[in-house]
């Protein structure tokens, strides 16, 4: 976080390649980006994809560029002028041939969490959302669920509350230094009040309103997450506060969590209209 500050990116305003098109969705897992994936897929400008890997390979490339020299992120300040944009065209180039045409497509890799500074970098005009759950239910949901890879931070609860912590602040920091870049779009607020909430996440983007996002389980189209059957049913608020029926078992979590759980408000009571995804 000390390397990526505000000042950085005010020098490097012009580097990177300038297409609006890419809806980048980040978060932890089990929060709810499948859901919104879904939503803005429903909507005629917008083409929905896939968890995509190319802004990982990029990291991953930069990581082991020189192993005499700083790692990621820190190799992010010697980039050339010039550089930036050619990863941003490369990124479009190889994400092609998942588009149809569409103005935006979506990338929904929630781990892109990290790496905002450097889709800034290579993609200044590309779209950052950020869904989030309360801490106690993303957390769990996340605990109960066994993914095949990538998430190794997920079987343990208090390692799941310090990452939990880690996102929380690594958002904040670039809340700071890129204001107004990122959309928090909360998942519980969400489920409360779909189309406020809806229409929030399109003004974002840079959409106009369509009915077609409220009803976005009847898109047809593929999802290979967690979350692929309950993007196929209408908002349920079931998971919402779900964890309250073990939280004896959970204070462990509860415990590392610590102060941060006062940032987001109580999970109010179920609301008949809630939820769909949690991924």
């Amino acid at each position: 976080m000390r390397v990526l500050r505000r000042r950085l990116f005010a020098q490097r305003a012009n580097d990177g390649w300038p297409d609006p098109a890419p809806i980048f969705i980040v978060g932890l897992p089990r929060s709810g980006s499948t859901l919104v994936e879904q939503i803005l897929a429903s909507h005629s400008r917008v083409e929905g994809t896939f968890e995509l890997p190319n802004v990982l390979t990029i990291v991953r490339e930069f990581d082991h560029r020189n192993a005499e020299h700083d790692a990621y992120p820190e190799v992010v300040r010697a980039v050339p002028p010039g550089q930036f944009a050619a990863l941003g065209r490369r990124y479009l180039e190889e994400t092609a041939p998942l588009r149809s045409g569409r103005p935006h497509f979506i990338d929904k890799m929630p781990n892109n969490f990290s790496h905002v500074g450097l889709i800034q970098s290579m993609l200044p005009q590309a779209i950052i959302v950020d869904v989030r759950r309360h801490p106690m239910d993303s957390c769990f949901s996340t605990y109960k669920q066994n993914f095949a890879e990538g998430q190794s931070f997920s079987y343990d609860l208090t390692d799941l509350g310090r990452y939990y912590r880690c996102y929380l602040r690594l958002m904040d920091h670039w809340d700071e230094v890129l204001p107004g870049k990122v959309l928090h779009l909360q998942y519980e607020e969400l489920v409360r009040d779909p189309e406020a909430n809806i229409r929030r996440l399109l003004t974002h983007c840079g959409l106009e309103f369509e009915p077609g996002c409220l009803a976005f389980h009847e898109t047809k189209r593929p999802v290979r997450t967690a979350s692929a059957e309950q993007v196929r049913q209408p908002l349920y608020s079931s998971g919402v506060g779900h964890w309250k029926h073990f939280e004896s078992e959970l204070e462990p979590l509860r415990r590392t969590l610590g102060d941060c759980l006062a940032r987001f408000p109580t999970v109010p009571a179920p609301i008949e209209h809630s939820i769909s995804s949690t991924r």
